[in-house]
């Protein structure tokens, strides 16, 4: 299994749906961050399946080290611009 990608070092604001179904990156790959768009494959990391409890705006996780997942924790605190794109953690 592969470790994640830091696919940035600051959360994202999404808006999400009351009941809607959604796949949150947890590979850092995508290029629909912060969901999923297959680019996992091979990887041994599987995105996160999760269905919104309510609507409205949600800060998800793009450092994909949350304790949270798939929404922000500050964990991303710990990494700096350098590590985007990286393996860092």
């Amino acid at each position: 299994m592969s470790d994640p990608i830091v696919a940035d070092n600051k959360p994202i604001k999404v808006e999400l749906t009351e009941g809607e179904k959604y796949a949150f990156c947890a590979c850092g790959r995508s290029d629909n961050q912060p969901f999923c768009d297959g680019s996992h494959a091979g990887t041994g990391i599987t995105p996160k399946m999760f269905t919104a409890k309510e609507s409205g705006n949600a800060f998800l996780c793009r450092c994909k080290h949350t304790g949270n997942a798939p929404y922000c924790d500050g964990t991303h605190k710990k990494f700096g611009a350098e590590d985007v794109g990286t393996t860092a953690g």
